[in-house]
């Protein structure tokens, strides 16, 4: 990843304050303790879901901070071979960076930025495990395609822990237009009005002639009831949630300079650490975690044991942001909830 420049003298005060006995910080945190973080849902009328979220944004609009924008948006995709489009659905997810946020990168490195966050969050909510069972529309037709797209406003440090917050509530936050299944095939040989009549539901009111077989040629006991296309009942119903919000993963970045590390570093304090763990983390259940996730970024190495130890800490880490982004959000719902009921 491409951090700023610092010089040898900031590094060196940087370094000596986080390993300092007690630790200092240029903003007075401690080495646990995360910037503010501001959090808000349906901020983009026309998606799906969408979220708006920063961390260490200063108070009454205003600037600084890492900023980040989120939004979903469904697009039916058809199953064909050749096709993209694949039973059950798909997830696709796109970083892209404004140049404002990254004014010391040229246009290149800024391409290549994009790319490698791109890859960390495709990677890890993209997965088979986080699948989402509700993106199927017709078996073997349809399907829905649900587009993850992150913008990243401003980068003040720790950006990858913002991106899957960000993403987090987005999906979350997210509605799947409810479809009802119409146009049904007739059996070979049998009247396709027949077919019609066994979507819509109404009943045949004319002569009812024998077929060869003696039987009704109307008879739609024996059609073969197969959807061939879908509409929306409701064009006004948001829809159903998003399956598994429970799964979906956040990330904790541990800043490691040895033998400590820290959380939340700012664009001065990643300049200045020797390497990064990410760690993306799911609690689906009071008792059940689940590592989704893990990348190394600098030039720093550590050990297997010293791995795991890093495991046990970011699993604690990643409990407490899980709980308060939780919480945020359940408190976004409510507040959506009264705003829809007002009279």
């Amino acid at each position: 990843m491409t951090s700023i420049s610092i010089s040898k003298a900031e590094r060196s005060y940087i370094q000596a304050g986080v390993l300092g006995n007690p630790p200092s910080r240029a903003d007075t945190r401690s080495l646990t303790d995360f910037r503010t973080i501001s959090l808000e849902t349906g901020v983009a009328p026309l998606a799906n879901g969408s979220a708006r979220l920063s961390i260490g944004r200063k108070p009454h609009g205003g600037s600084g901070g890492t900023e980040i924008l989120a939004a979903t948006k469904l697009e039916v995709e058809s199953i064909r071979p050749g096709s993209e489009g694949v039973e059950g659905g798909r997830v696709a997810c796109t970083v892209t960076c404004s140049p404002a946020a990254y004014s010391h990168l040229s246009s290149n490195a800024l391409d290549d930025l994009q790319y490698d966050l791109t890859t960390v969050i495709s990677t890890t909510l993209t997965h088979a495990s986080l699948h989402p069972s509700n993106l199927a529309i017709l078996r073997g037709k349809k399907a829905w395609l649900l587009n993850l797209d992150l913008v990243v406003l401003a980068d003040a440090g720790n950006v990858f822990d913002a991106l899957f917050m960000a993403a987090r509530a987005a999906l979350c936050d997210t509605k799947v237009p409810r479809t009802r299944n119409v146009e049904y095939k007739a059996r070979k040989g049998t009247s396709s009005v027949v077919g019609s009549l066994a979507a819509s539901g109404e009943s045949w009111k004319g002569d009812m002639d024998l077929d060869e077989e003696g039987g009704s040629g109307f008879d739609t006991r024996s059609i073969q009831q197969q959807a061939t296309d879908f509409e929306l009942p409701d064009y006004w119903d948001e829809g159903e949630p998003l399956d598994g919000q429970s799964r979906w993963p956040i990330c904790v970045t541990l800043n490691i300079v040895p033998p400590v590390h820290f959380l939340d570093a700012t664009s001065q304090e990643e300049a200045a650490t020797q390497a990064r763990l990410l760690l993306m983390f799911a609690f689906e259940s009071e008792g059940s975690t689940s590592l989704q996730g893990m990348r190394t970024l600098g030039s720093g190495e550590f050990t297997l044991p010293q791995t795991t130890d890093f495991i046990k800490e970011g699993e604690k880490y990643a409990k407490q942001i899980w709980n308060s982004l939780n919480a945020k959000l359940k408190d976004e719902g409510i507040a959506k909830l009264k705003e829809r009921t007002k009279f």
